[in-house]
């Protein structure tokens, strides 16, 4: 199953793009054996417009289009809900079990996600209650990414 992260907005250079990349190189083999990959991410330019409404609308456009025809998506939105690494481990391994061919994560830009993202979400997942800075994100959701193939695989990488 192939795994997406859909993200508004560029990583800049620094400390974020550096662990971002050392999670990353890390899924591949692990990811492998177990059926997931390859990671492919896509960043989508912020919106120009003027209004944070039609920049949601514009951007959650270019998400859509970047969707992996049958691919699942989950949404990353203040309002999901919070998981336990096991969960998120157990629900990846959910969707690759039940033929999917594609793991799509979409996060929004400095506004947030469209509605009609959010409605086409199979699931919308929170990493807690904090507000964060979109870098931040992408390296608590690649490492997540991570740690669910260590779970799955037994690596002693995650210890509860």
């Amino acid at each position: 199953m192939r795994l997406q992260i859909l993200c508004v907005g560029r990583l800049k250079a620094g400390p974020e793009r550096q662990l971002f990349a050392r999670y990353s190189e890390r899924i591949a083999p692990a990811g492998r054996s177990l059926g997931f990959g390859p990671l492919e991410v896509r960043e989508i330019a912020e919106s120009g417009a003027r209004r944070p409404d039609d920049r949601k609308i514009d951007e959650a456009l270019r998400i859509a289009a970047l969707l992996p025809e049958g691919s699942a998506l989950w949404a990353l939105d203040e309002k999901g809900a919070s998981l336990t690494s096991e969960d998120f481990s157990r629900d990846i391994a959910k969707v690759r079990d039940a033929g999917t061919p594609a793991l799509a994560f979409a996060i929004g830009g400095a506004d947030g996600l469209d509605e009609s993202i959010r409605q086409r979400a199979d699931r919308m997942i929170a990493f807690g209650a904090l507000t964060l800075p979109h870098q931040l994100v992408r390296v608590v959701l690649i490492e997540q990414i991570y740690r669910a193939t260590t779970i799955l695989s037994g690596h002693p990488y995650h210890r509860a």
